[in-house]
């Protein structure tokens, strides 16, 4: 995005937390196409058959963010990544409810590679996934982020690198740690 609309997002944003209630509704239109872009990418790598829509993806994400009163965005960057999160969180909630008892329940580990991130996800997956980033995010919060803005908002290198305000070079080396760690919490093949 060029840098004025940047500039507007975190204008608006900082509107909105100052208590301009009109600001929530101009930021939407700004960032709605790049969340709607997010939620279409992540929704094309789960199995056929979901009841969930992107557009319905992106409006939930976007009532928790504007919905929190504690939450204190500073820029676009911050933005999207709690979006991304937001996204996490409501596609975890759902594996859930799906892989309930009622649903066949049981949970299996899954092998983290590259691929990972572009094939279809099970809702097992999903929540073993879930269990190992909350470790990890305790462990190291950045290297949580950049999990959720690589498998969860469906983002490549290069827009990690920028969202997080990072050398593609800095990225790729937090890439190899987290998939050996994630490799050896979840284990090889299981």
């Amino acid at each position: 995005m060029p840098g004025g609309t940047d500039n507007r997002v975190t204008l608006l944003l900082e509107a909105a937390q100052a208590g301009d209630e009109t600001a929530a509704a101009r930021l939407l239109p700004l960032v709605y196409d790049e969340l709607r872009k997010l939620a279409e990418d992540r929704m094309a790598r789960l199995p056929p058959g979901q009841t969930l829509q992107p557009t319905a993806l992106v409006h939930e994400a976007y009532l928790r963010l504007v919905g929190k009163s504690n939450l204190r965005l500073e820029d676009r960057r911050h933005f999207f990544f709690a979006a991304a999160r937001a996204m996490r969180d409501i596609l975890v909630e759902r594996a859930r409810r799906k892989s309930g008892p009622t649903r066949g329940g049981g949970r299996h580990r899954v092998e983290l590679t590259d691929s990972v991130a572009i094939r279809d996800p099970v809702p097992e997956e999903i929540l073993a996934l879930h269990d190992a980033l909350a470790d990890l995010e305790q462990q190291d919060p950045l290297k949580g982020k950049i999990v959720d803005l690589r498998y969860f908002a469906g983002m490549g290198m290069s827009e990690v690198a920028q969202v997080l305000g990072m050398s593609e070079r800095t990225l790729h080396r937090h890439w190899r740690f987290i998939k050996a760690w994630l490799k050896s919490r979840l284990g090889e093949g299981d």
